[in-house]
C-alpha cells in the first residue's frame, strides 16, 4: 500500500509539474506575442476570452442574446471588423443572422446582369476645396474620423497613422491638436478645431493666426467642430490624470488639470460668424475648410444656405461632416448620448437635400459619420448622397477594442484609450497598423463589391435608386421614393450675382 501511495504522490507531482510547465510556456508565449493585446496584458487567463468568444458561436443559441442584439455595437458587426482587420475577409457560413424583415432594414437593389470583372473600375478620387490654393484630393471614400491624442493613447495614434498611410486614407486629429505621432508615417491629416482651439490657440483661448498658418503647412484641410454625436451641446472633457506634460504642451494648456472645452465656440454666435471663420482660416492657410455638426432639425442647414447666398460663395464651407446622434467615442453624459441629436439616417438626407435645394450640392462635399463600421453602412451613406464616410469606433475595433466601455476610466484593457503603460504594452504599433490598413482596405473594397452587384462600375455611381428600405415584413420601398430628388429653388437676381 505504501508503494501505491508513493506512486500516487509521484504521479500527482508529475502532473502538477507538467501543468506548471505548460502555464510557464503559455505565459512566455503570451507576453512575447504582439498580435493580441488581451493576451499580452493578461497572460494565460486572457486566453479564456478568445476561447469563450469562439465557443459562443455554438452556445449562444442556448444561453446568450442574439448576436445582433448587443449595444452599442452587436457581436456580428464587431466580428466582421475583427475578421477583415486580420485579412480573413468577410465570408460567413450557413446564411446571415441579419433579419431583413426588421423595419428600416437596408436592401441593395441587385442587377440581373451585373458587370463582368473586367468592366469594373475603382472610384475616382474626389477633390475637396477645388477653389482653394491647395485643394485636397481624397483617394478613398471611407476614412478615419476624429479621435484626439489624449482621449486615445500614443501607440493607438501611431498605429492609426501608420495604417492610414498604408491604406491611403485620411485621418482626423480630433480636437486635441496635432502630435508628432499623427505625422510620423506621412498620412493625410485633417486638423480639427474644437471649441477650445487646442493647438492653434493663444493664451486667451482665441485663434492664433501664426499657429494656424504653421499648422496649415502640415495638414490637408481644417474641420471646425461645432458638435459631435456623443454630446451635442457640450464640449469635450479630458480627465486631469490624462493631461500629461506632452498632451498639455500640444494642446497649449496646463499639465495635470482637467481639459474641458466650452460647449460652443465663443466667437461663433450664428451662421454668419461661422462663415466668416471658415473664410478667415481658408485665406490664412490656403487649405479647404469645413465644419462638423450634429443636426437637430432642418432649420440650421436652411439658415446656413441662406447665409451663404447672402454673403457669397467665397464664404461657403468646402465640406460638411454630418455626425449622427448615435456617434461618439469619448465619455459623455448618458442623457445626451441617448436623447439629443438626430440619427444619421434622418439628418444626412436633410443636409444633402437642403444643399440641393439651395444649389450648393456641387460646391460643398458631404461627409457622413455615425456608427458606420461596415461596408453596408458606408454604401448606404453613399447612396443617400454622401461623398465620403468616416468612422472612429470601427477603427478602434480594428486596433483590438473589445467594447469594455472603459474609455473614460483610463483602464482600457487593450491600451487604446489609456495612458497606463502597463496596458499600452499590449498595443504593438506595427501589428495593429497592419490591421487598421486591412480594415480600411476591406471596407473600401466591399462598397465596390456592393456597387458591382447593383450593376455599377464602382461605388462612385451609387444613387438613391440602388437602395430599398423595408417598411414592414414583405414590403420595401426605394430610397428614391422616400427621399425624392430635390431640385434647386429659383434664386433671386441678387443671389445669382453672389453665387457667380
Amino acid at each position: 500500500m505504501e508503494n501505491i501511495a508513493d506512486w500516487i504522490v509521484i504521479g500527482i507531482a508529475v502532473v502538477a509539474a507538467i501543468i506548471l510547465f505548460v502555464i510557464i510556456v503559455m505565459y512566455i508565449q503570451d507576453v512575447s506575442q504582439t498580435s493580441h493585446a488581451i493576451r499580452r496584458n493578461y497572460p494565460v487567463i486572457g486566453r479564456l476570452r478568445y476561447r469563450f468568444e469562439s465557443l459562443g458561436e455554438y452556445f449562444r443559441q442556448y444561453f446568450f442574446a442574439h448576436d445582433r442584439q448587443e449595444q452599442p455595437f452587436n457581436r456580428a458587426s464587431r466580428a466582421w471588423v475583427y475578421r477583415t482587420a486580420k485579412g480573413l475577409g468577410g465570408l460567413v457560413g450557413f446564411g446571415s443572422t441579419n433579419n431583413i424583415q426588421d423595419g428600416g432594414s437596408v436592401i441593395f437593389v441587385n442587377s440581373s446582369f451585373p458587370l463582368l470583372e473586367e468592366e469594373k473600375t475603382e472610384p475616382p478620387p474626389k477633390v475637396i476645396g477645388p477653389h482653394c490654393r491647395y485643394p485636397f484630393e481624397a483617394k478613398n471614400r471611407f476614412n478615419l474620423s476624429g479621435m484626439s491624442f489624449g482621449a486615445i493613447s500614443k501607440p493607438a495614434v501611431r498605429a492609426l497613422s501608420k495604417g492610414a498611410a498604408e491604406a491611403g486614407i485620411w485621418m482626423n486629429t480630433g480636437e486635441g491638436g496635432i502630435s508628432p505621432y499623427h505625422e510620423e508615417f506621412g498620412a493625410d491629416i485633417i486638423f480639427q478645431i474644437g471649441t477650445a482651439k487646442y493647438g492653434v490657440r493663444d493664451q486667451d483661448g482665441n485663434l492664433d493666426p501664426e499657429k494656424l498658418k504653421a499648422v496649415g503647412k502640415r495638414v490637408k484641410a481644417f474641420e471646425i467642430k461645432l458638435s459631435q454625436g456623443a454630446k451635442p451641446g457640450r464640449g469635450g472633457v479630458l480627465p486631469a490624470k490624462k493631461v500629461t506634460a506632452e498632451i498639455a504642451a500640444i494642446r497649449g494648456i496646463k499639465q495635470g488639470e482637467i481639459s474641458s472645452s466650452p460647449n460652443r465656440h465663443r466667437d461663433i454666435n450664428n451662421c454668419d460668424d461661422l462663415l466668416i471663420m471658415i473664410h478667415t482660416i481658408r485665406e490664412l492657410t490656403g487649405r479647404p475648410v469645413g465644419f462638423k455638426s450634429v443636426f437637430g432639425s432642418e432649420q440650421f442647414p436652411q439658415e446656413l444656405c441662406e447665409a451663404i447666398h447672402r454673403k457669397g460663395m467665397e464664404f461657403a464651407p468646402d465640406f460638411i461632416t454630418v455626425d449622427g446622434g448615435e456617434g461618439g467615442t469619448g465619455a459623455a453624459p448618458q442623457v445626451l448620448i441617448d436623447h439629443v441629436g438626430l440619427s444619421l439616417k434622418e439628418s444626412l438626407p436633410i443636409v444633402v437635400d437642403t444643399l440641393c435645394k439651395y444649389n450648393l450640392r456641387d460646391r460643398i462635399r458631404v461627409i457622413a459619420s455615425g456608427k458606420l463600421v461596415t461596408s453596408g453602412n458606408v454604401a448606404w451613406a453613399l447612396c443617400m448622397g454622401a461623398d465620403f464616410a468616416v468612422s472612429a469606433r470601427g477603427f478602434m475595433f480594428s486596433l483590438g477594442c473589445i467594447q469594455s466601455l472603459q474609455c473614460h476610466l483610463d483602464t482600457c484593457p487593450t491600451g487604446i484609450t489609456t495612458h497606463n503603460k502597463r496596458f499600452q504594452k499590449g498595443l504593438v504599433v506595427h501589428d495593429k497598423a497592419e490591421r487598421v490598413a486591412k480594415y480600411a482596405h476591406w471596407v473600401n473594397h466591399e462598397i465596390n463589391v456592393i456597387a458591382h452587384s447593383c450593376g455599377l462600375k464602382n461605388a462612385g455611381e451609387f444613387t438613391r435608386k440602388h437602395v430599398r428600405i423595408l417598411q414592414k415584413p414583405g414590403h420595401s420601398i426605394s430610397l428614391e421614393q422616400l427621399y425624392p430628388e430635390v431640385t434647386a429653388s429659383p434664386l433671386s437676381k441678387e443671389s445669382k450675382k453672389r453665387s457667380a
